[in-house]
C-alpha cells in the first residue's frame, strides 16, 4: 500500500522537510539518484530541462551518469535556472556536460530521452520551445523516462492538452493523484515511485494492492470507491 497525494500535499510535505533539517540539495540529489536506478541508460541519453527544479533533477541525473563514464548531453529549452538547479548544472559542467540549446533536430540519435521540463506544479496548456521540445520527445523514438510527472499533465488531475508519452515515469517521494488517474491513458506505460525521504503531513487517498482491494470487499468492476470519508484506488 502506498499514499497517493495532492500536489499542494507534495509541496508542503517538500517544504516541510526542508524546514525540518534536510537540504533542498540533498533531496534533488535523491531524486536523482532515484531516477538513475530505475534504468540501466545504456547508449546515449539527452536529458531534456526546463527553468524549474524538475530541470534540477535532469541536472544532477546528468551528473551522476558523467561519473559513471556514460554518454550524456543536456538538451535545454531555457538560460536561467533555479538555484539548485543552477548548482547540479555547474558540478555537471566541472564534469565535462555539454548544454546544447533545443531545436527541432536536437534530439536525434539518442537511445533515451529524460524528460525534466515541466514538474507537478504546471496548469493550462504548454506553450513555446515547452511544446515544440515535447512534440519532438514524443517524436524522437527513443526510450523516454519522465521525471516526476510527464511534462505537461496536471498533477491532480492528470489531464493534459500536449504531454510527454512515457515509456517510464519515476515519480519522486509519493505518488500524485493525477498520475493514478492517467495510468490507463496514452501517456504513462509504467511508472515508479522513488522514495526520497520526505516526511508526509497529511494522509490522503490510498492505493490498495488486489489483494487488500478484495479483502476490503470493494466491487470487481471498479478502480476507485468511496469509503468511509476516504478515496481508495485499486493498483
Amino acid at each position: 500500500m502506498q499514499h497517493v497525494i495532492s500536489v499542494s500535499n507534495m509541496r508542503e510535505s517538500d517544504a516541510s522537510t526542508i524546514s525540518g533539517g534536510v537540504p533542498s540539495l540533498e533531496l534533488m540529489l535523491r531524486a536523482a539518484k532515484g531516477i538513475r536506478a530505475s534504468y540501466h541508460f545504456e547508449g546515449k541519453t539527452a536529458v531534456v530541462v526546463g527553468s524549474g527544479n524538475n530541470g534540477g533533477d535532469g541536472f544532477a541525473l546528468s551528473m551522476l551518469l558523467l561519473d559513471e563514464g556514460k554518454k550524456v548531453d543536456v538538451i535545454t529549452v531555457t538560460d536561467h535556472y533555479s538555484e539548485d538547479s543552477t548548482h547540479y548544472m555547474n558540478e555537471a559542467l566541472k564534469r565535462g556536460l555539454k548544454i546544447i540549446p533545443f531545436d527541432e533536430g536536437s534530439l536525434v540519435g539518442y537511445d533515451t530521452i529524460v524528460d525534466c521540463l515541466l514538474g507537478t506544479g504546471f496548469k493550462g496548456d504548454v506553450k513555446g520551445l515547452y511544446r515544440d521540445a515535447i512534440i519532438a520527445i514524443n517524436n524522437s523514438g527513443s526510450y523516454i523516462i519522465s521525471a516526476d510527472i510527464n511534462s505537461g499533465m496536471n498533477g491532480d488531475s492528470g489531464e493534459a492538452g500536449l504531454a510527454v508519452k512515457s515509456d517510464l515515469t519515476v515519480v519522486i517521494g509519493y505518488l500524485k493523484i493525477g498520475i493514478l488517474k492517467a495510468r490507463k491513458s496514452e501517456y504513462i506505460k509504467k511508472f515508479v515511485c522513488t522514495d526520497i525521504g520526505i516526511t508526509l503531513l497529511k494522509e490522503e487517498d490510498l492505493l490498495l494492492t488486489s489483494n487488500e482491494w478484495h479483502t476490503m470487499g470493494f466491487p470487481d468492476e471498479k478502480d476507485e470507491v468511496e469509503f468511509q470519508g476516504r478515496r481508495y484506488f485499486r493498483e
